[in-house]
């Protein structure tokens, strides 16, 4: 993209009435955004959702004077920005109907792999988010997936730095420009999200971090990855919004299942019992659901199966270590071979899908995952 269309498309945006879903549908009608302002009515006038008030809008030349002001500044601070037709700009996020026109972004971001996963929950996070956020960081850190987040207190900073602790890259989706940060108290986490991730946002300098932003950024968190898991929620909240873009976007959503009289797990077990979201309870679930190819591992380290499924029980491993070695077997015949009574095998293969390591076949088989 260059200075030029950049300037055009940010004069276009800032044409009271013309949103992305509009500005992308001018674009690609006109051919570009400078070609927007120099059409004649009656061509503009051709397309759904232009009428005489947007075309008078199109007309009001202060929006020249705001987009030259903010691309002094992208100028100035040496910006990196994405077009949505750019090849830069995050694949996933092309198909979302209403993603951003422009990202701006800081940084070292790469979004080319595949493994992308937003993790979100209350800022009122607790000891038991806390310590599961920061789990299933860590199983999944041999995958080296991406952690997407909104850079906001709770749910949102522990998965940040939890993803800095295993090495992995991590992105913030900001709800303000990147002239500041919000929240202050997070300023100490800067430099290191930049050298390994960044921040991402499609808002311009002048923007503040505003209420209606939040919601607003919570789309680009929901489309940018591949799944989003909701660790803790009230009944209401950004999450929840967060997770029916997600669904909106066809894109997985998973929810951290609580005690019914929690108050922040009361969002996570609706979204379950209404099926918006998976339940999960582990990597393992998470690796199976999304069914990740995975990696082959260093000879002095142990198999990454046994890292995502540490808490199986031992006759749950006995059981697990034998589908894995001779493949799909008929219950009867996994059961006289582990020499355990039916029942209990029974049981045991229930348990151990819910875990994810193993899955159901038809004929009363199971294989391991």
């Amino acid at each position: 993209m260059t200075t030029s269309e950049l300037f055009y498309t940010l004069a276009l945006l800032k044409v009271e009435g013309i949103g992305d879903i509009l500005a992308k549908k001018l674009i690609r009608h006109c051919g570009s955004a400078e070609k927007v302002f120099a059409a004649r009515k009656s061509q503009l006038a051709a397309l759904d959702g232009i009428g005489e008030v947007l075309l008078r809008n199109l007309q009001n030349k202060s929006v020249f004077q705001l987009a030259e002001s903010e691309l002094a500044f992208i100028e100035k601070e040496q910006l990196d920005y994405a077009f949505y037709q750019d090849e830069a700009y995050p694949e996933r996020l092309k198909h979302c109907v209403d993603g951003p026109t422009v990202l701006f972004q800081s940084g070292n971001i790469n979004l080319k792999q595949r493994k992308i996963i937003s993790i979100v929950g209350t800022r009122q996070v607790t000891g038991y988010g806390i310590d599961f956020t920061r789990k299933i960081i860590e199983d999944l850190a041999p995958l080296n997936p991406v952690i997407v987040s909104g850079f906001a207190y709770g749910v949102d900073i522990v998965a940040h730095q939890a993803a800095l602790d295993c090495g992995l890259q991590t992105v913030g989706v900001l709800a303000h420009g990147l002239n500041q940060i919000y929240p202050k108290a997070h300023k100490k986490y800067i430099r290191k999200m930049e050298e390994n991730g960044g921040f991402l946002t499609e808002f311009w300098s002048i923007s503040s971090p505003e209420r209606e932003n939040f919601v607003k950024r919570n789309r680009i968190v929901a489309g940018i990855s591949e799944a989003t898991i909701v660790v803790e929620s009230a009944e209401k909240g950004g999450s929840l919004i967060t997770a029916n873009i997600a669904n909106d976007y066809n894109r997985d959503v998973f929810a951290v299942p609580g005690r019914t009289t929690d108050k922040y797990s009361q969002g996570c077990n609706w979204l379950i019992k209404t099926q918006r979201a998976n339940l999960l309870t582990s990597a393992a679930d998470l690796v199976y659901m999304l069914n990740w190819e995975l990696e082959p591992t260093s000879s002095k380290k142990p198999p990454l199966q046994q890292q995502l499924f540490v808490s199986l029980e031992p006759e749950e491993q006995q059981v697990y270590d034998y589908l894995q070695k001779n493949g799909k077997q008929l219950l009867d015949i996994i059961a006289l071979e582990c020499r355990l009574p039916v029942h209990k095998i029974s049981g045991l293969l229930t348990g151990m899908e819910m875990k994810g390591v193993i899955r159901p076949l038809p004929g009363k088989s199971f294989e391991a995952v």
